[in-house]
This record gives structure tokens, C-alpha cells and sequence, in this order.
């Protein structure tokens, strides 16, 4: 953590008031009213001297054996659930860790907005787009000012206090993602960074195993709406029937973002941002037009000419998203066009483009594999699809697919249909990636191939498909080796849940990749 990402500096006791916690000091000496906590970790190896270390009972590791490490690092404090003994550092003794945490990032916001200046905090959730949307908007409000944004996907009960931990009395933004495995969770986010703008960009299947509904799952994302600050701003996707629903929760005005955002029931009056004329450059990066709207002032407004640096026609809506809340803030639109058009690296393994070279050819890879959901695999097969980079769209396309999971009853039928629309995207190859020490991933993966291959033979003669099941990443990384062996002009697409496994090929390939190809 850097200085300027440091946390308004407090002291130990009223760090233990906030988390209303029993300070214990070091044997034989008192809690020093001088030491000044600048920073927060729950990592002893990211400890950095002035840091609170927050010792969490993980289910592999207790962050309380290592007290004593977080120390030698420079920790001044640690939060913990239970005295550890000859600590050489004072301790907080709270209930519970984790909120604790959530409590002490809660007093760092309200003291922040105790100042008086202006800061406001942007709350993102969806099904699939949060942390992209999260890096684009993260680029557009660092325009305007001091902005903290989570890294990566800390969208938790954990990472999301980590990343309000970090602002100080100069950040002008805070950008919170929130995710949940269920309902209640992003209720609970709210609480700690309560937003003055809350996002919602889709409600699809992601998860659908834990809600059980994708009305349980609407439900849940709608949570972060309620969360509002009185009078906050909800910017929703007008193009999601569950996300427009939740208009009526509302508690301040509503910002609309879509292809049809201005669409509105009758008589109603409306305001965002349009996107028009949907397509995508020599490059395949994503072209649109971008217009303001407000019904009530006469109909069209302003617009700008937009060309992403990031591949993937599904990223129009994550930068409308991000463009309605830069927009709302009093950035214009060419200058909201300009920036987009320069954020070329966001998180990793989201459509990351790059050259990997095998044996003398090679191929360019669309790493998509952070994780997967029925959606968004097939948003990244329409990448694949309409992938053009060189300029022209006559290209082997190959689909190297693993398991998505948390799917529910539904799993075996979710994953058939996600392997017969990847032959309909018209993919010349299909690489379903199971795994020979985990039964289920195998069989996830199996249901995948047999969706592909039922589609293939339904489309006998004319399809051209190959259709395999591997059940490890060696059998992967050699079957894409021998598909691209002599066709230069390769395209493969890496996506499935993090469990499946497919980050290890990516690692393997990152030693052959080239420079990257946007």
C-alpha cells in the first residue's frame, strides 16, 4: 500500500472504540496514546510499519499465529478473536475479526465525510462486468480526482473493508465492488461503504446455485439500491428487465444506460446515456456512439464518437455504466470518449489479448479465465466469434472451455447449452477441460462436450466442428499445440470458473506470449 493509499491516521484506542474491542497491551507496558495506525492489513506479508494487523481464522491458515511476523514487518497493533500470548505488539480482543474490520473501514468512511469535503463513494454490482466496469471507471474518476478502487475482484466482506481501509482525507472517489453468494451479503456491504451511487449492471445466472432463482438473484443485487444514501443516485441497465425493476426502490433520482435506456413507460421522463450504432474497429475493439438523453428537456443531447482499447462487444454496456456515473460527476463526453479510449489494461485474465508462440507459429489468445457463468461465456464466445484484429474475420477459432459452477440443479443442462452455442458462434474447435482428481469437474465438462457434439451432429453435413473432452490441463495445452500447427492466424479463447483450473495453462503460455495484441 502506498502513502497516498493510506488510512486517515487513528490512534489505538479509538481504533478499539470503533470496533469496540478490549485493548491488551504488551506485558508490562501500556498501549502508546502516540502510535498512529496508518494502514490495515490481513496479510502479515503485506504488513508495512504503522499497519494494524487483522488477524482472521481462515480455513487453511489463522492469521493469529502469525501476530509475531506482522510485528517484525512493522504492525503496531493486531485485531484479534483471542489474547495471543507474549505478542510483542498491543492487541484489540474483538468477537469477531471480520467484522471488526468491516466496523473499523465504516469509522474511516464516516470520518472522511466528517471533513466536509467533497467524496463520494460508487457502489458497482451485477452477475458479470463488475470489475471491468470497476477498471474503466476507475480510469474515468481519476480524471476528476484522488480516486481508491478495489484490486482485482475484492468484492467481499473482507475485500471490500480492505479497500475502504485506504482512503484518506484526500480521496475525492472511493469505487466499492460488491458481490454475494447470497442474499443479505451486499445488504451487509452497504453498511460499511453506504453508497451515493449505486451501479447494477446485470442480473443473470452467476451463482444460481446458491439462490436457487434468478428472482432470489435480482433480489439480492437490488440490495445494493436499497443501501443508497437518502437521496443517492441509482445508474441502471434499462436493458435488464429484473436491473429496471429496480427503479421503484430507488431513493434519489435515476440514471438509465443501454441500447434502449430512453425507452421508458409511457409518460415517463428519463435521463442517461444511449449507445448507438454498436460495432467494432479493424482492430475488434468495440465501436459505439454515445448519447445523452433527458426526456423531459426536449429528447437527444450531447454525443461523442467511442472506441474502447479493450476487446469484447459486451464491454459497450460495462463502459456506458462507467460513462453514466463519469457523466453525472461533470465529465463531458468527448472527454469521457478520450479516456476510454486509452485503458488498455484492466484486471488481469479479462479478455486479455496477446501473441503466444508455439514452435515457430503461434496464436493469439483471448485470456477471459478469471472465472465463468453461463453469460458470461457466452459474451466471451461472441468475442471469439467476432474476433477480427489483423483486419479480417477468416480465422480458426478455438473454444477452450471449462466447468462453471454454483449452477444448481440446472448445472449438467446449463453447461449442454453453453457447448451448443459455442458451435453456433461457429468455432472451429471445442476443448472441454474436466479434471482427472475432481469427479464433478469432469462430469461438468463432459455435459459441456455433449452439448457441443449433439449440436455438431444436428448440424451434419455442414458442420465442421471438433468437439473434445480432456480431462487435464496437459491434455489441453497439446490438443490446442497440434489445432493451431500451421495455422498462424489461430484464435483461442481460455474461460471457465476458477476452480477448473484453466489460470495454470495460462501461466504455462505466459512464458510464449508476445506482445500483447491491442
Amino acid at each position: 500500500m502506498s502513502e497516498d493509499a493510506a488510512m486517515i491516521g487513528m490512534g489505538i484506542n479509538e481504533i478499539a472504540q470503533a470496533v469496540s474491542g478490549t485493548v491488551v497491551p504488551v506485558y508490562g507496558t501500556g498501549a502508546d496514546p502516540n502510535v498512529v495506525v496508518t494502514s490495515v492489513a490481513d496479510d502479515s506479508r503485506q504488513v508495512l510499519p504503522g499497519c494494524a494487523f487483522v488477524a482472521i481464522a481462515g480455513e487453511r491458515v489463522d492469521g493469529h499465529a502469525f501476530v509475531a511476523a506482522a510485528a517484525k514487518s512493522g504492525a503496531v497493533v493486531a485485531l484479534v478473536e483471542h489474547e495471543v500470548p507474549d505478542a510483542p505488539i498491543p492487541q484489540i480482543v474483538v468477537d469477531n475479526s471480520v467484522q471488526a474490520l468491516g466496523a473499523l473501514a465504516r469509522h474511516n468512511i464516516d470520518r472522511r465525510r466528517e471533513l466536509g469535503t467533497d467524496f463520494s463513494v460508487i457502489g458497482i454490482t451485477g452477475s458479470v462486468g463488475k470489475t471491468t466496469t470497476k477498471d474503466l471507471l476507475h480510469a474515468l474518476l481519476s480524471d476528476l480526482g484522488p480516486t481508491v478502487a478495489p484490486v482485482g475482484s475484492f468484492n467481499n466482506n473482507i475485500g471490500l473493508p480492505l479497500t475502504a481501509l485506504q482512503v484518506n482525507e484526500h480521496t475525492r472517489f472511493l469505487i466499492a465492488e460488491m458481490g454475494a453468494n447470497h442474499v443479505g451479503e451486499i445488504a451487509n456491504l452497504t453498511t460499511i461503504a453506504p453508497p451515493d451511487v449505486a451501479v447494477v449492471l446485470k442480473v443473470g445466472t452467476a451463482h444460481l446455485g446458491e439462490f436457487g432463482s434468478v428472482e432470489l438473484i435480482a433480489r439480492a443485487k437490488s440490495e445494493i439500491v436499497r443501501g443508497l444514501l437518502p437521496d443517492g443516485i441509482a445508474v441502471l441497465n434499462a436493458d435488464d428487465a429484473h436491473v429496471a425493476d429496480m427503479a421503484a426502490l430507488a431513493p434519489g433520482r435515476v440514471i438509465w444506460f443501454g441500447e434502449h435506456a430512453e425507452d421508458g413507460n409511457e409518460g415517463e421522463s428519463r435521463v442517461g446515456l444511449n449507445a448507438d450504432a454498436i460495432g467494432e474497429d479493424a482492430a475488434d475493439r468495440p465501436t459505439f456512439k454515445m448519447r445523452e438523453y433527458a426526456a423531459q428537456e426536449g429528447g437527444r443531447g450531447k454525443e461523442s464518437e467511442v472506441t474502447l482499447a479493450i476487446s469484447g462487444g459486451h464491454n459497450v454496456y460495462n463502459a456506458l455504466a462507467a460513462a453514466s456515473v463519469a457523466h453525472h460527476y461533470g465529465m463531458t463526453l468527448d472527454r469521457i470518449a478520450a479516456v476510454l479510449r486509452t485503458v488498455r489494461v484492466i484486471s488481469p485474465h479479462r479478455m486479455a489479448i496477446s501473441r503466444v508462440d508455439v514452435a515457430g507459429t503461434g496464436f493469439t489468445l483471448i485470456d477471459d479465465s478469471f472465472n465463468a457463468n453461463p453469460d458470461s461465456m457466452k459474451a466471451g464466445l461472441d468475442a471469439l466469434a467476432a474476433w477480427r484484429g489483423d483486419g479480417v474475420r477468416e480465422h480458426p477459432r478455438v473454444a477452450v472451455l471449462g466447468a462453471m459452477l454454483e449452477l444448481g440443479p440446472e448445472e449438467m443442462a446449463l453447461h449442454r447449452t453453453v457447448g451448443a452455442y459455442a458451435v453456433n458462434s461457429g468455432v472451429e474447435a471445442v476443448i472441454a477441460v474436466g479434471s482427472d482428481a475432481d469427479g464433478h469437474l469432469d462430469a461438468l465438462a463432459h455435459a459441456l462436450a455433449q452439448g457441443a457434439d449433439e449440436r455438431v451432429r444436428a448440424s451434419a453435413p455442414d458442420a465442421s466442428c471438433s468437439v473434445q473432452w480432456v480431462h487435464t490441463v496437459d491434455e489441453a495445452e497439446r490438443s490446442v499445440d497440434a489445432f493451431v500447427a500451421g495455422r498462424p492466424r489461430s484464435v483461442v479463447l481460455v474461460k471457465g470458473s476458477h476452480a477448473s483450473g484453466l489460470g495454470s495453462l495460462i501461466e504455462r503460455w505466459s512464458a510464449r506470449t508476445g506482445e500483447t495484441a491491442v
